[in-house]
């Protein structure tokens, strides 16, 4: 009869160890689910400077996310936070394959700032985004991830008098200020711009067209030029 119990025991203590690490097991499910996913088909690029939208929140905020300050101190990061966390984890990863060149026919007027990708509706949002202040002629910088090069940069500019607080970026309140040659593959890219006599709060606008294959990428990044 002892050894019965012994045996009952023992099952019921295994049981009530299995049942905490069943437990933890998925809650770290759960945790990883969560994490930003940067996989070797997202490891992609972005201008770092003057920060996009996407990565200035996701440099800014992305250690602290859930921190309530954010809503006062950067209410439009807090929005874009709220409307898709994603936007901001695969900063790298704003793309579209195949345009084939027709950047301006595929992409309608304010969703520039998503590169017309519905998940990243919120970065077309006008609003008090945190601005880079630059001078009239600035380096720009760029960071790709995975290497894959540029057939070109096409950097163009708001007009003087676009408001980026209540206005979308379209086509026709931009002009192109700067295009570049083709860049090698590495991760660091840098070439100067200049903002041709404008001043104030601006929107810049960038095309990146990937060498590796027919990938367009568009960003949106705010600048104060001084």
């Amino acid at each position: 009869m002892r050894s019965h119990q012994n045996h009952q025991s023992g099952r019921q203590s295994r049981s009530a160890v299995r049942q905490p690490l069943r437990v933890l097991a998925l809650a770290l499910t759960m945790v990883v689910g969560m994490l930003p996913w940067a996989g070797p088909a997202q490891a992609h690029g972005t201008v770092i400077n003057p920060a996009t939208r996407a990565y200035q929140c996701w440099q800014t905020w992305g250690s602290r996310h859930m921190d309530p300050v954010m809503q006062t101190q950067d209410p439009m990061c807090y929005r874009a936070f709220q409307a898709n966390p994603d936007t901001m984890w695969n900063w790298m990863s704003q793309l579209r394959d195949g345009l084939a060149g027709q950047f301006q026919a595929r992409t309608p007027d304010g969703q520039l700032c998503s590169n017309a990708l519905s998940r990243n509706d919120s970065l077309n949002q006008p609003g008090a985004w945190k601005a880079t202040t630059v001078s009239r002629s600035f380096t720009l910088q760029f960071y790709d991830q995975a290497s894959h090069g540029a057939d070109f940069f096409r950097v163009y500019l708001t007009r003087q008098g676009f408001n980026p607080t209540t206005q979308r970026v379209g086509w026709g309140n931009i002009d192109l200020i700067t295009t570049t040659g083709r860049y090698a593959p590495t991760q660091n890219i840098s070439f100067n711009v200049s903002t041709s006599g404008r001043t104030g709060q601006h929107v810049l606008f960038v095309i990146w067209k990937a060498s590796h294959m027919d990938q367009t990428y568009m960003w949106c990044s705010d600048i104060n030029i001084v």
